[in-house]
Parts: structure tokens; C-alpha cells; sequence
């Protein structure tokens, strides 16, 4: 199992004379370009940045709306793989798991800032914005989620160590997840008037935002009872042996990757300079 994981899936806030919302961010520091001055609504006062209590809180929010949904549904996708016949090697079950993971984030984001707005009636949520924002963030993690099992099973393939396993899917899904990122911003911002377009600056934050994904894909690898399980050092936190309960074995894959993600967007938010981390 996923990012996807898991967001996005992440609440951004734009400072300038637009307010653009992105899942993947709590503020942005520009205005997207299709956006014109007529249409733009008014500028708010952003956050302080660097603050690490706002950080894990940031986190926090990221985790429940986007991470722990992500697991969830790449491990509920993978049941109906393979329920539906399609082997752990094929196109059909990589395309499965990967919806899985798109369908996980995009409503698990959706949903947490819907209900949010209405339980807390704040005019600063813009549902529509932030499904926009899912909506990115969920292609990203469908690209991730889809390479999950790819790419563990070429690497469990070479016979590699579980460590291997392990940092090689880190690595390996949290470039797809940035991959996805950045193509999503180059197609979606034209017709998706509050999702920023490609730039630098974000370009900085997508990746440190990607590398934190990897870490939650990473950790989804210790769900694998039956590869190497005494070199597994995750087996008895999170693994999925045989036998277990569907609904169980994917609250345990929803634990996979909010555990992964939370372990390395930690060590973010603790050594990151002020404004220099993504959730600032």
C-alpha cells in the first residue's frame, strides 16, 4: 500500500492581492497568473511563518485529510484488484490502486475543509478552491500510488535487502508524486483559476512537500508481512499479515502512511528555517 499519498494531501494561503488556496501549503506567496485584478478578492493578512507549534498543526491537518485516506484507499483499491483478478504485476492493478489513492486524498481533503467550514463557519474556506486544490494533490498522489507496487516489486525483485526496499520506494514515489505535482500545475492552472501555475519558488516547496510523501510511501512498505519480515523493523507496528480483517488491514495501511509521513515532516519542521519549509 500508499499518498499517498497520500496532498496534499496541506492548506496554502496566497498573501498577495489574491488569496489562492493549495492543499499542499498552508500560505503562497503569489498570485497565479490567470487570474486578473477584477477577479482577484481581496487581499488577507497571512499567518507568521516558521512558527513550529503552527507547523505540527499544519501536519496534523495534512495527516487527517489527506495522508491516513490516502493508505486507506490504496489498501481498499488493492482488495478490489484483487478481487477483480488483476495480479500484483499488472497495469489493471496499478491503475486500480492508484485510483484508490487519488479517490482517498481528493475526498478526504475535500471533505475535512467542507465540514470544517460548516462546523466553524469560517469565511477564510473556500470550498470550491480547496477541491480545486484536492483535486491536484489527489493526481499527484494517483501517480505515486500507481508506481507504489511497480516499484516494490522490481526492487523485492533484485532481492534487495528490506532497507533497500524500504529507501528505494522512498525515493522512487516520492518523485512520481512530484512529477505528478508539477505537471498538475502546468495542465490544471489554466482552467483552475486557484491553483498556482509552475514557478520556482513553489517549485522548492513541492519538492520538500514530495520528499515527506516519499517518507509515508516508504513506511507503506512495512506492511509487506511476508518480504523479509525479520529484517522488517516496521512488522510489528504496521504490518498486514495474512488473515487480517479487509477494514483492519486498511486502517493499518492508512496508520502506514500517516506514521512515514509524520516521522519525516517532523524532522522538517524542527530543522527548516523560518519560511523556508512547504507548511509555512
Amino acid at each position: 500500500g500508499n499518498i499517498g499519498a497520500f496532498y496534499n494531501m496541506i492548506a496554502l494561503r496566497s498573501t498577495l492581492r489574491s488569496r489562492v488556496s493549495s492543499t499542499a501549503y498552508r500560505t503562497i506567496t503569489s498570485t497565479p497568473s490567470n487570474l486578473s485584478d477584477e477577479a482577484a478578492p481581496a487581499a488577507v493578512e497571512a499567518p507568521a511563518t516558521g512558527n513550529i507549534g503552527a507547523r505540527f498543526v499544519s501536519m496534523a491537518e495534512v495527516t487527517v485529510s489527506k495522508i491516513f485516506p490516502a493508505g486507506f484507499g490504496w489498501q481498499t483499491a488493492s482488495i478490489v484488484a484483487d478481487g477483480a483478478g488483476f495480479a500484483d504485476d499488472s497495469f489493471n492493478f496499478a491503475m486500480t490502486t492508484g485510483f484508490g489513492d487519488f479517490l482517498g486524498v481528493f475526498t478526504g481533503h475535500t471533505g475535512y475543509y467542507a465540514a470544517k467550514k460548516a462546523i466553524t463557519g469560517s469565511e477564510d474556506i473556500n470550498v470550491a478552491a480547496e477541491a480545486q486544490t484536492g483535486f491536484l494533490l489527489a493526481s499527484a498522489a494517483f501517480c505515486s500510488g500507481a508506481g507504489w507496487q511497480p516499484i516494490v516489486n522490481t526492487l523485492q525483485g533484485m532481492n534487495l535487502p528490506f532497507s533497500g526496499v524500504f529507501a528505494g520506494t522512498w525515493v522512487g514515489c516520492g518523485t512520481l508524486f512530484y512529477l505528478g505535482l508539477r505537471a498538475g500545475r502546468t495542465i490544471y492552472s489554466g482552467p483552475l483559476t486557484h491553483i498556482e501555475g509552475p514557478t520556482y519558488e513553489n517549485s522548492k516547496n513541492d519538492a520538500s512537500l514530495s520528499v515527506a510523501i516519499g517518507g509515508a510511501t516508504g513506511f507503506f512498505v512495512g506492511t509487506d508481512a511476508g518480504y523479509l519480515p525479520d529484517q522488517n523493523f516496521l512488522i510489528d507496528v504496521v504490518g498486514i499479515p495474512d488473515g487480517t480483517p479487509d477494514l483492519t488491514g486498511c486502517a493499518i495501511a492508512g496508520s502506514s502512511t500517516a506514521l512515514g509521513f509524520g516521522v519525516c515532516q517532523s524532522g522538517f519542521n524542527v530543522i527548516f528555517p523560518a519560511g523556508k519549509c512547504w507548511n509555512d
